[in-house]
């Protein structure tokens, strides 16, 4: 089996991510057959899709066939899962995290759609290893993780289980390349594989930082925000949801140690049913959704932006003692495409002195008590190449 054998793609989940992977399947040539539960969710996907498409063929960035081709031939809709995939070649499942829930939906996908049929998830941080023993192919599950939003983030990370074959991973490599995204091998099943990963060592230094009451939420993305960034990393939070803040850290504390785990405050907001945007209220109030107005003239002064960097460079000097991935470079290229942003950490780091890094990172592990700062023995003896 390769790439041609590819033609009709079944997506398992109709919401923020699987209508935009879906739009993007479609944008590529790939009959879609675009599943949910209820109706109204895959309604809603149908429309976010056609809605999307509208704004592409607006702007002359699609031709007005493929739009026609979309709407009257290549998507189909359905809450009925064996129909889904019953002619799939390529199963790509995009449910919540909850990896009992997954593991369920891939036995049931694995009973029901074709031998040759490849099964793919979109987790963001979970096993792909875990979600395969589900299933009696293993060989043909492996990960397609996009970036929201699916439609404008380049970025897929192509991630080998336990028991991927070369084969499907090859044809994973393609897949992402006949979307037009820049895919990124992740050599082993670990937490988070690249991007995620990374970025969960910032994460935990900013929760710690306001943990501690040192800078104001309000403050913090202010100056983030003044710098350059879209979204302040609170701001961020509230966006995403605290509830699924929450157990993203309670994954990475599982699987990688309590440092990763949910600050107190986190776990407050959460209990006090206060989960960000979806609710009106996290760290910020968010009157009838819209985004909370940042008052820049409050940003902190006493948030070394350096520090996310130089935690980012450690942890992805991890990536290679795992066997995540073979190269520095390889995270950066994640990095830059996941995120928007012109350069990775690691280009920062090689611009920076060795010393300073070790010196820096040895003071965040002890100032807050978090010895997975403590600089790697490739931070240690690499040098700027790491």
């Amino acid at each position: 089996m390769n790439i041609n054998d590819i033609k009709t793609v079944a997506m398992i989940g109709a919401g923020d991510m699987g209508h935009g992977i879906a739009e993007v399947a479609l944008l590529a040539g790939y009959k879609v057959n675009l599943y949910d539960i209820k109706d109204e969710f895959v309604d809603k996907g149908k429309k976010r899709i056609f809605e999307s498409l509208d704004l592409l063929a607006g702007k002359g960035k699609i031709p007005p066939e493929l739009n026609t081709a979309i709407r009257e031939q290549l998507l189909t809709t359905t809450t009925d899962l064996a129909k889904a995939v019953g002619n799939a070649d390529l199963v790509i499942e995009a449910i919540p995290e909850i990896m009992d829930l997954k593991k369920k939906v891939f036995a049931e996908i694995d009973q029901l759609a074709p031998a040759h049929t490849l099964l793919a998830s979109n987790t963001s941080t979970m096993s792909i290893s875990e979600i395969a023993t589900a299933t009696n192919r293993p060989d043909k599950v492996f990960g397609l993780h996009y970036f929201n939003p699916a439609v404008l983030m380049r970025l897929v990370e192509v991630i080998r289980a336990d028991k991927t074959s070369d084969e499907t991973m090859q044809i994973g490599m393609d897949f992402a390349a006949r979307e037009k995204k820049v895919g990124v091998l992740v050599k082993k099943d670990r937490p988070g594989f690249i991007a995620n990963r990374v970025n969960q060592a910032p994460a935990v230094l900013v929760s710690e930082i306001l943990e501690r009451g040192e800078v104001e939420p309000e403050a913090l993305d202010a100056f983030v925000r003044m710098m350059g960034s879209a979204m302040g990393p609170c701001e961020l939070t509230d966006y995403v949801g605290i509830d699924v803040a929450v157990n993203v850290s309670r994954y990475f504390e599982q699987t990688l140690g309590p440092d990763y785990g949910p600050p107190p405050h986190l776990l407050k907001m959460m209990e006090d049913g206060n989960l960000g945007k979806k609710t009106g209220k996290g760290y910020f109030e968010w009157p009838n959704g819209e985004r909370p107005k940042i008052d820049f003239s409050k940003a902190t002064r006493k948030f070394n932006f350096l520090w996310t960097i130089f935690v980012q460079i450690n942890e992805a000097t991890k990536l290679i003692e795992e066997g995540v991935v073979d190269t520095l470079d390889e995270v950066d290229l994640a990095m830059v495409n996941s995120s928007g942003m012109p350069f990775g950490p690691i280009y920062f780091g090689r611009q920076i002195s060795k010393l300073d890094l070790i010196d820096n990172l040895e003071m965040l592990a002890e100032r807050y008590d978090k010895p997975m700062f403590k600089p790697t023995k490739r931070v240690l003896g690499g040098g700027h190449k790491f």
